[in-house]
């Protein structure tokens, strides 16, 4: 078992065949890793790039197998990955001992992290440092030393490689709480610390001591976190002159940024995001070497220095959430910024015409939002930002809410003059008022993510369903829509990939013509306030959610004005569903075997009676594991369980406020009670559940 766990990870993609001699040393090592799955996977992944057999020898003989005893807490096997690592990569693991264990970072922020410290040069600087960034998260990744958290988008490290990085670190990193001393070493390089630990920073006036520091990083998990810091910013500027990397995000106690700012001439990264500064100082506009500049939801800020446009090596800037409304003067003279989070429209048509030709003339590869879209004057304007040549992963589009159009032509030509990229990943379109889609919106092979919300006059959807890589698809908001038919798929082999689909807050919505094969891959369906649905047949794969609607199955079983009976086997490949606010719904039925339900849901469904199930559940759901009939008193009606009990693989039952349902398994004597006695977790929520629970506790 050990060995062949082993083997998944030195042999990658078949590049290397385990002959005899292979085999025998690998034997021994996975006897050296004394059964450690993570010093297993971490020395795999390193034996996977060596080919031959004298390097796997060579690996089998270090000499770091036999740690001295003082070392008893850092795995042999780690170390050993570690020290095999290239010396650019052994920078960049190293300088994550700044996190704490269990953190969970985001790829892009890591690698602008690295950036600050000139961990990411290449040579004759021909490659982005984003560029360079992205290739070492990923060597990293592909080594073990990260792993992707359970939150889309995130990592985090295993904690024994985190305790690895702190050790290889030594005194050269300081993380508050974790090391134990009082006082920050004058060797210290790089300090961090966790909101959650250090709620004031009052009493860490060592930290001028580290006269050599160069990151200075508060870290939490939670964007509004908040800290204090007691010690007078100006007297710590005076100390860390060759800080690099300084961030107050989340310090409540900064309200001005002292001019002494200025002085510290090797930083590259200041983030004041969440802090209450009203203005920035002009001496801010003296740090030449600044790369990013962080100042999201800094409520209180209005506005820009003047000179801002002197920070020519900015490729960073992020202000949303803030008071900000006109983007920097000579704001096109910011030749090497690459992610803008929000470009501002402006009001005044000759302003916003050069700004939008400075915007177009930047080479911006990373995020945009364009916000204010209804400025545009002249559609042409909308030309000179040049969208379709730059090289974005995501693009927002947003009008101002509720704005009134003059001419409802010239919003559809400003939209369609926006052309983004062809790389383009990711597209949320707001409050746009034109009245139909442009066609380059459904012309991108890459798209993977679209949002339309609070488009209220389009009276059609486009044909999404020919974006063949597009995973989620949010429709919010368009009170245009009264039919979605064959224009929404427009082939037969529509919505290839398409794994979520969300409709919200449709008013106008009535019906669904929706093609059995239309989606072979969808996972999650939500359909939520819209109360002129009627409904239509679908077929998914994974996960349905129905809400807030009163659904007409005539197009799917040819009768009834509403949804009373919902047919489970239309969906045999369902592993979840979720019935919610659907106001007719008295039965579920289910009519053959599904071994695919895990999860059944039942909220807000005020007329829901029984299952109507012409075989056992047993029999009809083997896999089902959790049922939830939820939400007080908008379930009167459940009068029974299934009279054949619930099956056995159900280790999960909710019930809240069924009153039918009370009477019969509210005692070991009650009708219902054998139906319920062999579940492990029960949530009945009503006083009179509560002797019940704990029989059933004492039962077991």
């Amino acid at each position: 078992m050990l060995e062949k766990f082993f083997e998944n990870h030195a042999i990658k993609d078949g590049d290397l065949e385990l002959n005899d001699e292979l085999m025998k040393v690998g034997r021994r090592i996975v006897e050296k890793c004394k059964g450690l799955p993570l010093a297993l996977k971490t020395i795999g992944c390193l034996l996977s790039t060596k080919s031959s057999i004298s390097d796997w020898e060579n690996i089998l003989e270090s000499d770091i197998w036999e740690l001295p005893k003082e070392h008893s807490e850092i795995i042999p096997a780690l170390f050993l990955s570690y020290r095999h690592l290239p010396s650019h990569l052994k920078r960049c693991f190293a300088y994550c001992a700044l996190f704490p264990k269990d953190y969970e970072f985001v790829k892009e922020e890591l690698i602008f992290l690295w950036m600050t410290q000139n961990f990411l040069l290449s040579p004759q600087q021909i490659r982005h440092p984003e560029e360079v960034g992205e290739e070492y998260f990923n060597d990293l990744l592909s080594r073990c030393f990260f792993n992707q958290s359970s939150f889309v988008g995130r990592f985090v490290m295993h904690d024994l490689l985190n305790d690895l990085a702190k050790y290889v670190c030594a005194d050269f990193c300081f993380r508050l709480k974790y090391d134990k001393r009082q006082c920050i070493p004058k060797t210290t390089r790089h300090f961090s610390f966790e909101f959650r630990d250090v709620k004031s920073f009052d009493g860490f006036e060592s930290l001028t001591d580290a006269k050599r520091l160069r990151s200075f990083l508060p870290i939490s998990n939670s964007w509004r976190a908040e800290w204090h810091f007691k010690i007078s910013i100006h007297n710590l500027f005076s100390k860390i002159k060759f800080i690099r990397m300084l961030s107050f995000r989340g310090c409540v106690d900064l309200r001005e940024v002292p001019d002494s700012v200025g002085d510290l001439k090797h930083l590259q990264s200041l983030d004041l995001s969440c802090t209450g500064i009203q203005k920035l100082p002009d001496s801010i506009c003296l740090l030449y070497n600044l790369l990013i500049l962080k100042l999201s939801s800094c409520s209180m800020l209005e506005e820009f220095p003047l000179n801002l446009h002197k920070l020519t090596k900015l490729r960073y800037l992020e202000f949303e959430g803030t008071k900000v409304r006109k983007m920097p003067i000579h704001f096109g003279e910011l030749k090497n910024l690459q992610v803008l989070s929000m470009f501002l429209v402006d009001k005044n048509s000759e302003l916003s015409t050069k700004h939008l030709g400075g915007l177009g003339g930047l080479n911006l590869h990373g995020r945009l939002s364009i916000n204010d879209v209804q400025n545009i004057g002249n559609p042409l304007d909308a030309l000179k930002a040049n969208l379709k040549d730059k090289r974005h992963v995501k693009l927002e589009l947003k009008w101002k809410l509720d704005h009134m159009p003059d001419d409802a032509r010239k919003e559809n030509e400003v939209l369609q003059n926006l052309q983004p990229s062809k790389h383009l990943e990711d597209l949320s379109i707001w409050n746009y008022n034109g009245t139909e889609f442009p066609s380059w919106e459904f012309d991108n092979s890459n798209l993977v993510f679209l949002e339309l919300r609070n488009c209220k006059y389009c009276l059609c959807l486009p044909p999404l369903g020919l974006l063949s890589s597009l995973k989620i698809l949010v429709i919010i908001g368009l009170d245009g829509i009264v039919s979605i038919g064959a224009e929404f798929y427009g082939s037969n082999s529509s919505f290839a990939s398409l794994e979520r689909l969300t409709f919200s807050n449709m008013k106008e919505w009535e019906e669904w013509e929706c093609k059995t094969t239309s989606f072979p891959r969808l996972e999650d369906l939500s359909v939520y306030d819209c109360p002129k649905l009627k409904g239509t047949k679908v077929v998914v794969s994974d996960e349905l959610r129905i809400s807030g609607n009163s659904m007409d199955t005539s197009h799917t079983d040819g009768g009834g004005d509403s949804l009373t009976i919902f047919r489970l086997h239309f969906f045999p490949k369902l592993r979840s569903l979720e019935l919610t606010r659907c106001q007719n719904l008295r039965r579920i039925s289910q009519e053959s075997v599904n071994n695919h339900l895990i999860v059944l849901f039942i909220q807000d469904c005020p007329e829901f009676k029984s299952f109507l199930f012409p075989k056992p559940m047993q029999i009809l759901f083997p896999s089902l594991t959790n049922l939830y009939i939820t939400r007080l008193d908008h379930c009167p009606s459940l009068e029974c369980l299934p009279a054949e009990g619930l099956p056995k693989s159900i280790s999960s039952l909710t019930i809240l406020n069924c009153p039918l349902l009370k009477e019969r398994c509210q005692s070991p004597d009650g009708e219902d009670w054998g139906k319920i006695a062999h579940i492990q977790e029960l949530h009945l929520f009503q006083s009179w559940c509560v002797a019940l629970y704990h029989d059933i506790i004492q039962r077991k």
